[in-house]
């Protein structure tokens, strides 16, 4: 391990808005997320895979009036996330080093408000279809988390991952598509929903002009 990761692991242990095994908090937050780490009572969204953190910070830094979280699996990920918030002076915002598959290790049934999903790996091996962020198996987790309504957002450039999606929604009982495009820059009226904050994907995709779908929708 390089010496600049040793540094920013240290770093992670130290810091309050960074929730990871070792410490205290790992695993006790689960139904407590108001209470004990934001100390409000404000909705809270989640970011499953959050990489760097940039679309978590984002939308900390646009709705101060809601809480955000970043899940991911990367402490030098998430590190990264962790400290561009605090030079924001962000503190509605935290990050939660776990697997998305032991989500409800750290959620309790209803916790949550809001899930984004936004360019994750598209796993395009048949082999790898569980492994899918919107796979039946994380719909079902993420359909416990949530509250009753609580919206769900894929951003993502792979357009197979996209029909993937859909297909798997049409199939599933009361899941609800509200929007969906496979060219969002080209249907501004969604862009209010999707949110124009962009990622360091986002932007290398745009380059390339490679079109950015998206879809939002709710599970029963």
């Amino acid at each position: 391990m390089s010496r600049i990761k040793l540094i920013r692991f240290a770093e992670n242990a130290n810091r309050p808005d960074i929730v990871e095994p070792g410490k205290d908090t790992y695993q006790q937050l689960g139904g407590r997320w108001h209470e004990a780490f934001f100390q409000n009572n404000h909705p809270i969204t989640l970011e499953v895979g959050c990489g760097k953190g940039e679309y978590t910070v984002g939308l900390a830094e646009r709705y101060p009036e809601r809480n955000f979280l970043g899940l991911d699996i990367k402490g030098d990920r998430i590190w990264r996330g962790s400290t561009r918030a605090e030079a924001l002076g962000l503190t509605n915002v935290g990050f939660v080093r776990t697997r998305a598959h032991d989500l409800l290790t750290h959620f309790a049934p209803g916790e949550l408000a809001e899930i984004w999903i936004t360019f994750p790996d598209p796993r395009p091996r048949d082999r790898d279809i569980k492994r899918r962020l919107t796979s039946p198996r994380f719909l079902d987790l993420y359909q416990q988390a949530l509250q009753p309504g609580g919206l769900i957002h894929l951003k993502t450039d792979n357009e197979g991952l996209f029909d993937y999606t859909l297909e798997v929604l049409h199939e599933r009982a009361g899941a609800s598509i509200l929007a969906h495009t496979k060219d969002l820059y080209a249907t501004p009226e969604l862009l209010p929903h999707a949110e124009d904050i962009q990622t360091t994907f986002e932007r290398k995709y745009r380059t390339l002009d490679v079109p950015i779908k998206y879809v939002q929708f709710t599970l029963r």
